[in-house]
């Protein structure tokens, strides 16, 4: 359709949007986890577990949030989110909707999808790379 045709150059800063806007929402979770802010009414006990994946989602939202080292960063959460499926939410029930994992399931697909697309626009690897 011609009018969609037009929105393709846009494309990039598209791409660095989602990324940006994904990566504030992660840092979210590690922040949560890790110093209990935004404030929860389920505050985490801070186990090994608990603290590397609070480590990997404050650090690694704010490395996408930068754009910086966006590719590794993307996979290594992305299968982070995936192992979280899989061990947290998978043997509560199969469906993600009944188990709270859509957020896991759809960041771990974002995050699968910067590997491959790349950061886009407004990232410090498009600096780096110049």
């Amino acid at each position: 359709m011609k009018l969609f045709e037009g929105l393709a150059r846009y494309q990039p800063q598209a791409l660095g949007v989602l990324r940006i806007m994904t990566a504030l929402q992660f840092i979210e979770h590690g922040s949560q986890k890790l110093f209990n802010f935004p404030a929860s009414a389920q505050a985490h006990a801070l186990t090994g577990l608990t603290m590397t994946a609070g480590i990997l989602e404050f650090a690694g939202g704010i490395l996408l949030a930068l754009g910086l080292f966006t590719r590794p960063v993307a996979f290594l959460l992305a299968g982070e989110m995936a192992i979280a499926y899989f061990s947290a939410h998978m043997p509560r029930d199969f469906f993600p909707v009944n188990n709270s994992g859509d957020a896991a399931v759809s960041f771990c697909f974002i995050f699968l999808y910067l590997v491959f697309a790349g950061a886009g626009a407004f990232a410090l690897d498009n600096q780096r790379n110049a």
